[in-house]
Formats: C-alpha cells, sequence, structure tokens
C-alpha cells in the first residue's frame, strides 16, 4: 500500500467505519436529530451541529490548502452559523459534510507520493502532516460528538 493509499484509507475509516480506535465519525452521528444536534448539553461546548460544521469546514480547508491556497478560517467560518434548526436543515449539514469529504477523499486520491513532502501554501508542515491530521481531527471530533451525544440522553 502506498503512503497515499494508507492515508485515504485513513481518512475513510475515521470518517466512514472499520476504525481501530472505536466507532467513526458517521457511526456516531447515527440516530441524531435536528433537535438533539442543536442541544448544549454542557454549557461551555459547542454542540453536535457545530461540531459538524467544524468538521466540514476543516476538510474544505484541506482540500483547498492541495489546490494551493493559503487558506485560514475567521471565528464564525470555523464553527458556522445555525440559521434554522429544523431536520430538513440539519440532513443538509450532514450532507455537506458527506460531499466535503467525498472531494477531500478524491483530492487525495489524486495526489503523487512526491508531493506529500510539499510544503502547504502558509504553513510550515507539509501534506503528509496535514492529511493525517484530518484524520486526526475526524476521531477527535466524533469523541466529542460520542460524549454529547450520551450527555444529552
Amino acid at each position: 500500500m502506498s503512503q497515499i493509499e494508507m492515508i485515504v484509507d485513513q481518512l475513510r475509516r475515521s470518517f466512514d467505519g472499520e476504525a481501530w480506535h472505536g466507532p467513526a465519525l458517521v457511526e456516531v452521528l447515527e440516530g441524531i436529530d435536528a433537535s438533539t444536534a442543536a442541544s448544549r448539553p454542557m454549557a461551555a461546548a459547542h454542540s453536535i451541529w457545530e461540531l459538524v460544521l467544524h468538521i466540514t469546514a476543516w476538510e474544505g480547508v484541506v482540500e483547498r490548502r492541495i489546490h494551493g491556497e493559503a487558506l485560514t478560517l475567521t471565528h464564525e467560518e470555523n464553527f458556522g452559523h445555525i440559521s434554522a434548526q429544523t431536520e430538513d436543515a440539519w440532513r443538509e449539514a450532514i450532507s455537506k459534510l458527506r460531499k466535503t469529504h467525498e472531494k477531500l477523499i478524491s483530492t487525495v486520491s489524486s495526489l503523487q507520493e512526491s508531493q506529500l513532502t510539499a510544503t502547504v501554501p502558509g504553513k510550515h508542515y507539509d501534506f503528509a502532516f496535514m492529511l493525517l491530521g484530518a484524520v486526526q481531527h475526524a476521531a477527535y471530533h466524533g469523541g466529542q460528538i460520542a460524549l454529547l451525544k450520551k450527555a444529552r440522553k
């Protein structure tokens, strides 16, 4: 397995399933409705919905950085804005997360091995470090979502 294939495999596992650490992000999101997603069972924590918007935003940043953009997010872009707390809006947030992830997978799959050691635009680290960070990011926030989901019950 090439390093690109390994990274794609890990991106898929942390997001879709069969991860070593336990339930992957979409597995944790199963059964969550708009009310649960928008709730704040821990006052100082982001909601599940905000975390979904955050993961979506950063997977988009990673994908755009691969294409050469030196990009960071504003505070509002970082955790998004929930304009309507409806089931349709929640399903749209999940749909956008999935589409953004698939776009990232497609982009990473098309990389050459030699690109992994190139420096990310505007950063002091390489693409391999950033992509493995994206794997860790999904796992980290998936764990947060799992705890928020349990706290809501």
